[in-house]
């Protein structure tokens, strides 16, 4: 079959025989000089939307990148392809030999951050860099940064709109894994794209198991169960530096190979700590949300969020660096009610009301989706505007399915005490109510007189709450207004009257390992084969190490696992391998065939 003369140059520069779902489209567009804005989730291939139109164009493009780890593992990643990043981390004389590299015409891609960017000294360095060789592209990477509606907002960001001012005819993309419409928009008006073409990716990652544990005293036991039962590296995501400070050391002394990661470490331990993870000298990194952004480790098997998350778009970026190789993870968020105060609580700590308005939003969504009974990864599609029409078989929702209760009578409870506060309160004070709380504002409103005061005595705040927000996410009650305010809706009536039940789900019961989904892309190995993939491994991180680079520079899990499972001992059938090209073929094909025909001579004695 005759294959396209992109198609070639993806198996020439990257190794791999088929682009991945959306890239081809956005190269094309690329090459062809036009703007773009690329959604696609974590995992679905972005970098290389930008990366091969570089290599197949005349000049530079520069790559502006948010994190100093960000360009370090794109560039460790492309080899010896021509790629390069000037940061703060280099020398003067580093700088200098970089940009000589530049002038060469020996460097194709040029990854900064904006901060350098926006310097004058820089920008005049460009305007010589196009006079003399060309710029072909502009590509911001992590372009949710751009919009103050994203979830890491980076206020320096949004000086790039002076890209198009001055570079007029270069073409710019922007590239983000997690883009509400909103943020899109926001992200096209804020870099001045001229006539996009959006890219919208499927948000659908069907490798991803989620689910949601709730937290108790034993919580701390579930984890350590979990993290031992993973056969490869993790990401644990804590609220606070204390919380991963203490869950490091505890993971630490029950033999688990862990390290710290937060802004409170000095950098170089930070530093340090990242590469061991990313080179997998250790196992798990238990880390604040600052870690992880860009990090382009593609065999993390599992991600825990052992603490509530802030908003339904972070938690589906941290827990999509999971599986980014396309086989099986686990997502695992444990729910507290404590975080849920927590969280209450810092976002009150705003000065700017509007910013407490997002916030609490925001994190009302994070709770119905833990709370949910409904597929988990059909709520976070529609956060992005997609639908699914179908379960998805791969969440605790969907695979072990919690029994209801009937909630009919308290339903009553609540929407009465709402319309007896007059639709007029918020939910917390609706629930003071309930309860028979003596606080001062139910008092001086005289809502101590009211007939549904004290009724739900018999129930935890944290019950109203929940059941407050269950209701509100079936549409039996309607929640309106700059501070939410929940009010009846026809639906309520039909409560009241008692012309409709209310039945939901117990709290959750953790799956056991026995449920968990399994990915049809997969290659499941035959004990033999399986032996053989663990030695090939063990040359990869040899190999890995002796160049300073992370083992999946070298290749990833998947194009090992197909090594053992064909085990070539010719270049020739080496090379028609995904996830190896002409320069992989000639660094790495001697060693690994090599190894493969000692696997095999050996195991044919023994027999």
């Amino acid at each position: 079959m005759l294959q396209s003369p992109l198609t070639v140059s993806l198996k020439t520069y990257f190794g791999y025989d088929h682009f991945r779902p959306g890239q081809q489209a956005v190269i094309e567009d690329l090459l062809q000089g036009r703007d773009a804005l690329v959604v696609m989730p974590t995992g679905g291939g972005k970098s290389l939307c930008y990366q091969l139109p570089a290599l197949l164009q005349p000049g530079l493009t520069v790559v502006v990148s948010p994190l100093i780890a960000l360009m370090q593992d794109q560039v460790a990643g492309l080899g010896d392809l021509g790629a390069t990043f000037l940061n703060s981390t280099l020398s003067l004389a580093e700088v200098r030999e970089r940009e000589a590299s530049i002038w060469q015409g020996q460097i194709k891609l040029l990854y900064v951050a904006p901060e350098r960017l926006v310097g004058e000294g820089f920008l005049n360095f460009l305007e010589r860099v196009r006079a003399k060789l060309g710029l072909s592209l502009f590509a911001v990477d992590e372009a949710h940064c751009v919009s103050e509606w994203g979830h890491d907002f980076r206020p320096e960001y949004r000086q790039l709109k002076f890209l198009r001012e001055r570079f007029q005819g270069v073409p710019v993309v922007a590239l983000t894994a997690t883009a509400t419409d909103r943020v899109r928009a926001d992200i096209c008006r804020q870099l001045a794209l001229v006539e996009p073409t959006l890219h919208l990716g499927s948000f659908h990652r069907p490798n991803l198991y989620y689910e949601v544990i709730p937290k108790s005293k034993d919580s701390y036991r579930v984890l350590l169960g979990r993290v031992r039962a993973e056969a490869g590296a993790g990401i644990i995501y804590c609220l606070s530096r204390s919380q991963v400070d203490r869950l490091s050391q505890k993971l630490q002394q029950d033999g688990i190979q862990a390290l710290p990661y937060h802004a409170g470490l000095a950098d170089d331990e930070r530093a340090r700590n990242q590469t061991r993870f990313i080179r997998d000298d250790v196992g798990v990194m238990v880390a604040t949300v600052a870690f992880g952004m860009g990090i382009n480790k593609p065999d993390v098997r599992f991600v825990i969020h052992y603490d509530l998350p802030r908003n339904l778009e972070g938690y589906y970026q941290e827990a999509g660096r999971a599986g980014r190789d396309g086989e099986p993870a686990r997502c695992t968020l444990f729910l507290s009610y404590g975080d849920s105060h927590r969280i209450e609580y810092m976002i009150g700590q705003r000065t700017d009301p509007k910013e407490q308005q997002v916030a609490r939003q925001q994190f009302r969504q994070v709770l119905s989706y833990a709370e949910g009974s409904d597929c988990r990864t059909r709520i976070q599609l529609a956060y992005f505007g997609e639908a699914l029409t179908e379960p998805c078989g791969h969440c605790d929702n969907c695979c072990t399915p919690q029994p209801t209760e009937d909630l009919t009578i308290e339903a009553q409870k609540l929407i009465s005490c709402v319309a007896r506060c007059r639709e007029h309160f918020g939910m917390g004070h609706v629930v003071d109510v309930l309860r028979g709380s003596q606080n001062q504002r139910v008092l001086q409103n005289e809502h101590h007189l009211l007939s549904t005061y004290g009724i739900g005595r018999d129930r935890s705040a944290n019950f109203w709450r929940s059941l407050g927000r269950s209701l509100i996410q079936q549409g039996l009650l309607t929640e309106t207004g700059e501070f939410p305010v929940p009010k009846l809706n026809d639906q309520s009536w039909l409560v009241l009257r008692g012309q409709r039940k209310v039945e939901l789900v117990l709290p959750v019961i953790p799956p056991t390992r026995e449920t968990v989904a399994t990915s049809t892309t997969t290659t499941t190995l035959k004990p033999q084969a399986e032996d053989l993939f663990q030695q090939l491994r063990a040359l990869r991180k040899q190999l890995a190490d002796a160049q300073s680079v992370p083992p999946y520079v070298v290749f990833p899990d998947s194009t090992l696992r197909q090594m053992a499972q064909e085990q070539p001992q010719t270049l020739a059938h080496f090379a028609r391998l995904s996830g190896v090209g002409s320069r992989k073929l000639t660094q790495y094909g001697p060693q690994f065939t090599e190894l493969i025909r000692v696997w095999q001579e050996s195991n044919t004695k023994s027999r």
